[in-house]
């Protein structure tokens, strides 16, 4: 029998499980305009970066006060992004831009809510890439291995801190490095915690579907990088960071095979057999092939196109962390003895909370199972 628990749309390529999140999706997008605005407005769309602004990262939280808030809620969202070339119209931070803005509204969401998330400052402003970005003015590129190492090492420290549920929130080409990174976190610690990667654009694909022929307040183009979705969701969260008069299309240059199906864009809105970063030699690398640092058409961005897109993942996030939050309020992690092979009298003291009687560090627990070091 078929599996017939879908949400359809007027579009046969976009439809929504009948579950929480894919009815989540689907109130987004049947929503009007007007309810996608309010929805914007009630996690504070708009408001400018809170990077140097007192409480809203661990980072700028006086310690006595962090630990008050950990107590109630132990979730953390790490935002991850890169320094890259995005076109002459953008600025090359762009990513962890996007992300960071991102995360701060699903931040000021949760403390509506009475559990407010904590957020930890961007551990990679510049960040890994595919090959075909290397030697891209603009773009810096930081090997896989230091990637992983520095992602691990995070997410050690934050767990060791008492933030036993963290979520990378991704906003660039580098996810396969980020996945690797959990991995190595329970290969190398084996410890109990919840820890996941979220690429928000894969995320709430469906709202940068390319209708904005028919529908205006979606993008007419698919997403591909520092192009029409990507400025206009830069003119829609930090316009003051965009400059229109110099902005450019560019089409990437390519070998002439592989170019019909086979593989899909940056957020997979096609449902292809394959994604981008599964393949390299197919077409000529950014430099030679797109030197604009474009790949699409930015002229035609407009903030009225992004709106969707961004309330989508606001929600999608905080959906997240509520079900987290659900499941395992402050201070509850999985079962040890169901998701550990290290023994539990081991792992205990190192589940009280940190600096009190008995607790132990992470670092003082015995290297066990596999390292890529």
């Amino acid at each position: 029998m078929a599996y017939a628990k879908y949400l359809t749309t007027d579009y046969p390529n976009i439809f929504f499980e009948d579950n929480k999140v894919g009815r989540l999706k689907k109130r987004i997008w049947d929503a009007s305009e007007d309810e996608i605005q309010a929805i914007l407005d009630d996690y504070g769309i708009g408001t400018p970066c809170e990077l140097g602004v007192a409480g809203t990262y661990i980072q700028n939280t006086p310690r006595a006060k962090l630990i008050e808030k950990r107590r109630k809620n132990d979730i953390v969202l790490v935002p991850i992004g890169c320094t890259e070339n995005h076109g002459a119209q953008n600025c090359s931070g762009l990513d962890t831009f996007m992300v960071q803005f991102i995360c701060e509204a699903v931040r000021r969401k949760t403390a509506k809510l009475g559990h407010e998330v904590s957020l930890a400052f961007p551990p990679l402003n510049y960040g890994g890439h595919p090959y075909h970005h290397l030697g891209m003015p603009g773009t810096v590129m930081i090997s896989e291995t230091t990637i992983i190492n520095t992602l691990t090492a995070v997410m050690a420290g934050l767990w060791d801190d008492g933030f036993r549920k963290i979520i990378l929130v991704n906003n660039h080409g580098q996810d396969w490095m980020l996945e690797s990174a959990v991995q190595e976190f329970f290969k190398r610690y084996q410890l109990p915690a919840f820890a996941c990667v979220v690429e928000w654009h894969r995320a709430v694909r469906e709202f940068f579907y390319p209708l904005g022929e028919e529908r205006p307040d979606f993008v007419s183009t698919p997403f591909i990088h520092a192009d029409e979705a990507e400025t206009s969701v830069a003119l829609l969260m930090f316009p003051e960071m965009v400059d229109m008069s110099v902005c450019v299309d560019a089409t990437p240059v390519n070998f002439g095979f592989l170019q019909e199906g086979f593989f899909d864009g940056s957020v997979d809105s096609f449902h292809r057999p394959n994604r981008w970063q599964e393949m390299e030699g197919n077409a000529w690398v950014e430099r030679f092939g797109t030197p604009e640092g474009v790949v699409g058409k930015p002229t035609r961005a407009n903030p009225r196109r992004a709106k969707r897109a961004i309330a989508a993942i606001c929600e999608y996030l905080t959906c997240m962390c509520e079900d987290i939050y659900a499941k395992y309020p402050a201070g509850k992690v999985p079962d040890p003895t169901k998701f550990s092979f290290r023994p539990y009298e081991e792992i205990e003291p190192c589940l009280r909370e940190p600096q009190s009687e008995g607790w132990k560090s992470i670092h003082e627990l015995p290297r066990i199972g596999m390292f890529i070091d």
